[in-house]
């Protein structure tokens, strides 16, 4: 799923939640059809309307009002929004990062346990399904999907710069992030273009997931951002990568990053399960020209959502009717097969239907393998309530340092300046 790199809202937010707001009128919602009808709030850019129409396909007597309210920030304020007075939507998706913030006043939603949860709960990863749980049992989020982590590369590019194009190969040239920096500058002197679309969301975003803790200390669930080493050696080698100078300096998701996709103005991108959908729509003109290798370390997460039901949401059961269907193992191996999205079901990682799935956009990349075994390697670490905040802040910081808007020396500090401010707000 797409995740959040800004905490700034764009204006349309206010009409978006007025639009999801007057969406939910009694329309089809009285009658016979009345438990078969409900209103979902997703964020845009993962085409939540393919399983929604997968669904009502499936149950033609169902039917899902569908409202995209903008990016995964702006969907999570417009549920706080509703939540704190105004008119919530039957079902939500809500990113990983922004669950824990939510939980903090669990009597907002309803526990999934009390429809069936309970009986499911053991279908997913361990330290996904977790994150959703509490220690007396309740729960409030059913997975839809993880991002599991590996480098998409242009082929065609690394050919051009004498580097080898087989992606076991390629593997083998960046087994750490140190030797990951080196091969960019190899790529670097031999074409004079960028070898990363940036440093900040490419690596940052992504040794930081890397580790065994990360924002929070993992037993006390306090605060450790800025204790852990984890947290410093992510941030350093971000600042190592941008003195290096291998990078185009197009922000995630940014018009000159989509379009530098297809003019190959970078080679690498980090890329979890999801983002090829976005390379795919961003860039069809490429096809056959990427492939995809290992991420440096073997294994990390970017990514995942959960589904809620409101506490005051008018069809609770019709919303979890759609949750048990689509979520369940089968749901989500199919979610895979059609859309990609990497399933939270350790079930199905080794059905020969995931084994087999290779991408031809990707060079046949056996995508299906090389995301679920990098999920598999991946150490659980706790998340707090200010864990997209946090998150947030580092990047905004190592973003104005690759912009040369900041100082390198002066990132860390001025980091730690302003989660403190951001977290105290």
């Amino acid at each position: 799923m797409q995740r959040r790199f800004t905490t700034l809202l764009i204006p349309v937010l206010a009409l978006l939640l007025v639009a999801a707001c007057s969406s939910g009128s009694d329309d089809g919602s009285t009658g016979s059809g009345a438990d078969a009808t409900f209103e979902f709030w997703s964020f845009t850019g993962i085409n939540q309307k393919a399983d929604v129409e997968r669904y009502t396909k499936a149950h033609p007597d169902r039917k899902v009002k569908l409202t995209e309210v903008g990016s995964t920030a702006e969907t999570a304020q417009a549920l706080t929004t509703a939540l704190a007075g105004g008119k919530v939507p039957d079902l939500a998706l809500v990113q990983a990062d922004d669950l824990p913030k939510f939980m903090q006043t669990p009597d907002n939603f309803v526990d999934l346990a009390s429809l069936g949860a309970d009986a499911m709960k053991g279908d997913y990863l361990d330290w996904v399904i977790a994150q959703s749980s509490t220690g007396d049992g309740r729960i409030f989020g059913i997975p839809t999907d993880v991002g599991g982590l590996a480098v998409a590369y242009r082929t065609d590019l690394f050919e051009a710069a004498g580097l080898p194009t087989n992606r076991d190969e390629v593997s083998k040239l960046w087994p750490t992030w140190e030797a990951f920096i080196e091969t960019g500058k190899r790529y670097v002197q031999a074409t004079g273009k960028s070898f990363l679309d940036n440093a900040p969301t490419s690596i940052y975003f992504q040794v930081v997931n890397q580790g065994a803790e990360r924002y929070y200390d993992n037993t006390t669930h306090k605060p450790s951002y800025d204790q852990n080493p984890q947290v410093k050696t992510a941030f350093d080698l971000t600042l190592t990568t941008i003195a290096a100078n291998i990078t185009a300096k197009q922000n995630t998701f940014s018009s000159g990053w989509t379009a530098g996709l297809g003019k190959g103005d970078f080679a690498v991108v980090s890329a979890p399960s999801w983002m090829l959908k976005s390379i795919r729509l961003n860039a069809p003109a490429t096809e056959g020209k990427w492939d995809v290798a290992t991420i440096p370390g073997g294994a990390g997460n970017w990514g995942g959502s959960f589904l809620v039901i409101p506490k005051r949401a008018k069809h609770p059961k019709a919303a979890w009717d759609y949750i048990a269907a689509m979520q369940s193992p089968a749901g989500q191996l199919e979610q895979f097969l059609t859309t990609g999205s990497l399933p939270t079901t350790p079930s199905v990682y080794t059905d020969q239907r995931l084994l087999d799935k290779k991408d031809s956009f990707f060079s046949d990349a056996p995508t299906g393998k090389i995301f679920t075994e990098s999920v598999r390697n991946l150490k659980p670490f706790h998340f707090g309530p200010e864990d997209g905040t946090i998150g947030t802040e580092f990047l905004n910081v190592l973003t104005s340092v690759e912009q040369g808007k900041v100082a390198p020396d002066k990132a860390w500090s001025t980091s730690m300046s302003n989660v403190k401010n951001a977290i105290r707000g």
